[in-house]
């Protein structure tokens, strides 16, 4: 019983979006309908400014780090430690509270990472900042991380349970990003410079 429990609870504090709820908060506009209507902390950055931005980011990590960590700590299987974060991931992405509308699920799943293992999220945060450093795009550093995540699993803690919910999670962070890719593809996807600039637009002076 205490195993659903735990899965459960993840769901739940996964549906609690941090976009939304800082927003609110700080008078502004619903990231749903603005920007690109994605309640992330990307896009909270855009109609937000940093401030903002980093609230929504810890938030959005912590849904994820917390339910795995209390898992990993009560010593679950390797099975119940993947269906927690697999229900943190999927609450974010589809929130109860919310309309089952939610974010993209990059910074959920991060958090998920580290509290499997300092070294899995170490080894896919690095992955990110790399790639931010070299492309300055930040949906191509998660789609790289995101994309080498089930390798990292693999290499660091290769139970198949783990491995399985890391290739679920990395197919369905692309499907949310397929609207990212097009614009990959054809040259328009906005640069962390591009991100920066809307964020000072909107008077950030943090």
């Amino acid at each position: 019983m205490t195993d659903y429990l735990l899965i459960i609870a993840a769901y739940l504090l996964g549906s609690v979006s941090s976009a939304i709820i800082v927003c609110r908060l700080m008078g502004l506009p619903d990231p749903r309908t603005e920007g690109s209507n994605n309640p992330g902390a990307t896009n909270v950055l855009r109609i937000g400014g940093k401030k903002a931005a980093a609230i929504t980011l810890l938030g959005d990590s912590l849904k994820g780090f917390v339910p795995v960590l209390i898992a990993n700590l009560m010593g679950v299987s390797p099975l119940i430690l993947a269906g927690v974060a697999l229900a943190a991931f999927l609450g974010h992405l589809y929130p109860l509270f919310f309309g089952f509308k939610g974010g993209k699920g990059v910074a959920t799943a991060l958090g998920m990472q580290f509290g499997l293992s300092w070294q899995i999220g170490g080894a896919v945060a690095l992955i990110w900042l790399i790639m931010a450093k070299v492309v300055r795009i930040s949906s191509l550093s998660a789609l790289v991380s995101m994309g080498l995540a089930p390798l990292i699993v693999y290499l660091l803690w290769p139970a198949p349970e783990l491995i399985i919910m890391q290739v679920i999670v990395t197919i369905m962070l692309f499907w949310r990003h397929r609207s990212n890719i097009r614009n990959l593809i054809s040259g328009e996807e906005a640069t962390l410079r591009d991100d920066a600039a809307a964020s000072a637009n909107k008077g950030d002076k943090s």
